[in-house]
């Protein structure tokens, strides 16, 4: 009887630690001006995408300004309460995890980061701005049982300038939402943020510099992410928080990896080859980790036969060789 004791005990043991565990297989659901349909969401499946990132938008008239603008009859579909709540409930229909991940938009397209109010006053009046904004989106990720919500992105400013403001914010949010929370970070600056241990998970906007060839072969790409994959895995250990790329993407242009965060309009040649190989080593390099939850792809477009192509040297990976490196990795992990 002892023995087939120890037996059951070791076949138990053997398949806990065989079971798969599942990543967060996402996409970056861009927000339309029409509601999504069954067709839109059959091509996320297409690819084996097991979650994906609903994104409604809040607006800032400049870097100085304190005052969000969201919620309007004057924004697409998609960017508003109504449009995420509908997109999200499509994509539960369809088994499909959701992060809601509202954001913000300053004109003129300036980096987020690089918010910062020139006097108290105003840094009170964001504050509340933002409160507003945030709260009405974690009580619709609340009745719509969102699985995760992102609590800000790319604040960099903000959040340095006004650490206590933050907590007092998530603790907030906790008492309204109940699932679980992150915050993307942009990648140079997850390692300044101060909440990580209020939140779930660490979230970062992968856009690291990786290599400056025109054409880096996976390889290549494999070695540039050593230093900072390294870095990452020391502030997952020392937080005991798992790691989420709340956006990882690179165009399909020549020097995709060099500044993989650049979105200008760029007349660098399309180059589909280099944005497959950067997606390729992501993969290889992350998704067999335990201590990784997954990501999200930048980005994947509601209409999907009229974006991306052969021609296109912009983000999506759409009807492009990288699309289907991920729908081959979505599938293994």
């Amino acid at each position: 009887m002892k023995k087939l004791g120890l037996l059951f005990l070791l076949l138990v043991q053997f398949s806990c630690s065989s079971q798969k565990v599942v990543k967060m297989n996402g996409v970056s659901f861009v927000a339309s001006g029409e509601e999504a349909l069954q067709k839109h969401v059959d091509n996320v499946k297409y690819i084996n995408a097991n979650s994906a990132a609903v994104m409604p938008f809040g607006f800032i008239k400049d870097i100085n300004s304190p005052k969000i603008i969201f919620n309007t009859d004057r924004q697409w579909f998609g960017e508003t309460k109504k449009g995420a709540k509908q997109y999200i409930e499509l994509l539960h229909k369809n088994k499909i995890n959701v992060m809601l991940k509202p954001q913000i938009w300053i004109w003129h397209g300036e980096f987020t980061g690089t918010l910062k109010m020139e006097s108290e006053e105003d840094w009170v009046f964001l504050e509340k701005s933002y409160e507003k904004f945030i709260m009405t989106y974690a009580q619709l990720a609340q009745e719509t049982n969102v699985e995760l919500l992102c609590i800000g992105t790319e604040l960099e400013n903000f959040v340095n300038n006004r650490p206590y403001y933050w907590r007092q914010l998530i603790a907030k949010i906790r008492k309204t939402y109940k699932g679980k929370l992150t915050y993307a970070a942009n990648w140079d600056e997850y390692p300044k943020v101060i909440f990580w241990d209020q939140l779930d998970y660490i979230g970062i906007d992968a856009y690291f510099p990786l290599s400056e060839s025109k054409t880096p072969s996976v390889k290549e790409l494999k070695e540039g992410w050593q230093p900072w994959k390294n870095k990452i895995k020391s502030l997952s250990n020392a937080t005991s928080k798992s790691v989420l790329f709340t956006e990882f993407g690179y165009r399909s242009m020549d020097y995709t990896a060099k500044k993989p965060w650049l979105v200008d309009r760029t007349d660098e040649g399309v180059n589909l080859i280099a944005q497959a190989n950067a997606k390729e080593a992501i993969f290889s390099e992350f998704w067999q980790e335990d201590w990784f939850a997954g990501g999200y792809v930048w980005k994947w477009f509601l209409n999907h036969e009229n974006v991306g192509g052969q021609n296109d040297n912009r983000f999506t990976p759409q009807n492009k060789p990288a699309q289907n490196v991920i729908k081959s990795f979505y599938k293994i992990y």
